[in-house]
């Protein structure tokens, strides 16, 4: 809670009694450096993290059923019982901030969804803010101002 309460981190929350966090100087280095960010974060994460960047886009990943998430989480393997049921219960108040989103996926057919997150990515970095960090040289020799304080 420490590094929290310095204001470290870009995003922090506690999901599935667990804390997580997105580390606020290497996310500002890799966006100076243009490098696309691709953030796994839950719905507490992600509006705090539109808070201090209103441009971000927001991608929210949709199972196609709860009984397909339950079957998901189980072949992963990773978690007891409990925690899988935990999340299962869970899984229905997290969903509904979906629509605060800017895009949803429904992560029915994995190639479908891969290819979706995709296109978002593509036409992310064509965003005015994107392409003036990745290309300002030739802003500047086409004579356009640019404001670099993204």
């Amino acid at each position: 809670m420490i590094r929290k309460n310095r204001g470290e981190f870009l995003e922090f929350a506690e999901v599935h009694g667990n804390y997580y966090g997105t580390s606020k100087i290497l996310i500002q280095e890799a966006m100076r450096a243009g490098t696309d960010i691709l953030l796994e974060i839950d719905w507490q994460g992600a509006q705090q993290v539109k808070k201090q960047f209103a441009y971000v886009a927001s991608i929210f990943i949709l199972p196609p059923s709860i009984d397909a998430l339950e079957e998901r989480l189980n072949k992963r393997g990773q978690d007891s019982q409990e925690v899988i049921t935990r999340r299962i219960l869970a899984a229905g108040g997290e969903m509904a901030h979906a629509p605060e989103f800017e895009y949803v996926i429904i992560n029915q057919d994995f190639d479908l969804a891969l290819s979706e997150l995709s296109a978002i990515v593509k036409a992310t970095r064509c965003r005015t803010s994107q392409q003036i960090v990745r290309n300002a040289a030739v802003f500047s020799q086409l004579g356009i101002q640019i404001n670099t304080t993204f």
